[in-house]
């Protein structure tokens, strides 16, 4: 099939990364894979940062525009099917719905979320669109219990499977794990909010850890003072932003990943630890346990549960065949679960049986 995906947060090509660009370009990577034209169908990104500034009737107008120019297009080869990734009340599809009905092709969501208390302003109005889609779409792919459970509270006729979260395993599979005894693992972008909660969360933890360990920490941005003021006095290594393959490196030569999640949708970065051969200490928060095993491939302890996540570390630290049992489970995990591969395999039945497609089309 020819398939226009859509992407309203963050486009796959975005200057700015983060977990919602990576997971948009693994989604057309695997539909790829699935035998399907992916193409780009647009960069509009109608953020609502702020519930009450009025911003939607100008998207609204953008998008009426964006729609005129793909039409026309399309106006010899219009797309078999639109698959939206990740519309919210804060970035709704203004596109994809009306499209997908003028051409009268299947409309298909991914990690589409529903939220009964975001009523307000532009967030209110921003999700009667998100609804829309869920009502039209012929598929609402959901990556955790949680969005799964919001779509149908609030859209209850809605049509859902799971497609569980993944990454492209390969460039850390491939990397043979060399762990260093003590050396702790995080990659995490600093940032206000959540990220700098966690950042001040694990800082917590270690200051009772006790001796052994040393925490190297990949990343950058906006809040990196604090960040590195919660650190003080700790042994930490802040490296700034890597890329891909240097984190693999980094993590190649981790003993154990560590990252408390506050309010992560499930965290791409879990995903490449375990790959790389690091079991996981993080909390059991939002929607973490969808990509760590608790007791198998980590170790997942209550939310804000200081004590409880430095004993999680000291068991890991001083255990090294409990350390190496999870770092195997989560390699194989990652291998045989959680790769691209398997992940594009289901994406392709998944439309095959939305469209009445043959998995040969």
């Amino acid at each position: 099939m020819r398939i226009a995906f859509y992407a309203p947060l963050k486009a796959p090509d975005h200057p700015v990364p983060s977990g919602d660009r990576l997971m948009a370009g693994l989604l057309m990577r695997a539909l790829g894979m699935a035998g399907h034209e992916v193409r780009l169908a647009s960069h509009l990104r109608p953020f609502l940062r702020d519930p009450d500034a009025g911003a939607l009737s100008g998207f609204r107008a953008e998008a009426a525009a964006e729609a005129a120019r793909l039409r026309a297009l399309w106006a010899d080869a219009p797309p078999d099917l639109w698959f939206s990734y990740h519309p919210y009340y804060k970035s709704p599809d203004l596109l994809g719905p009306g499209l997908s009905r003028e051409l009268g092709i299947p409309y298909v969501t991914a990690e589409s979320s529903w939220s009964a208390r975001r009523t307000a302003g532009d967030w209110g109005a921003a999700q009667d669109a998100v609804r829309e889609g869920l009502s039209l779409a012929a598929l609402n792919l959901c990556m955790t219990a949680r969005d799964l459970a919001g779509i149908l509270a609030g859209v209850p006729a809605a049509r859902t499977a799971r497609l569980m979260p993944f990454i492209e395993a390969a460039p850390f599979l491939a990397r043979p794990p060399r762990p260093e005894p003590g050396h702790l693992i995080t990659v995490a972008m600093m940032r206000p909010g959540d990220k700098l909660s966690s950042y001040r969360a694990l800082a917590a933890a270690l200051r009772d850890l006790g001796p052994g360990w040393r925490l190297s920490v990949a990343g950058d941005g906006p809040a990196a003072a604090e960040v590195k003021a919660a650190f003080t006095g700790l042994p930490v290594t802040f490296l700034g932003a890597l890329s891909p393959a240097e984190v693999a490196d980094l993590l190649s030569r981790g003993a154990a990943y560590v990252w408390p999640g506050h309010g992560e949708a499930y965290g791409l970065a879990y995903l490449e630890a375990q790959a790389a051969g690091l079991p996981v200490v993080a909390e059991a928060t939002a929607g973490v346990p969808e990509v760590v095993r608790d007791g198998a491939t980590g170790v997942l302890v209550p939310e804000r549960d200081t004590a409880a996540f430095t004993a999680a570390l000291r068991r890991l630290l001083d255990d090294a065949a409990l350390r190496d049992r999870m770092a195997l489970a989560a390699r194989a995990f990652l291998r045989d679960e959680r790769d691209i591969a398997p992940a594009a395999a289901m994406l392709g039945r998944q439309l095959s049986a939305v469209t009445g497609a043959s998995d040969e089309r």
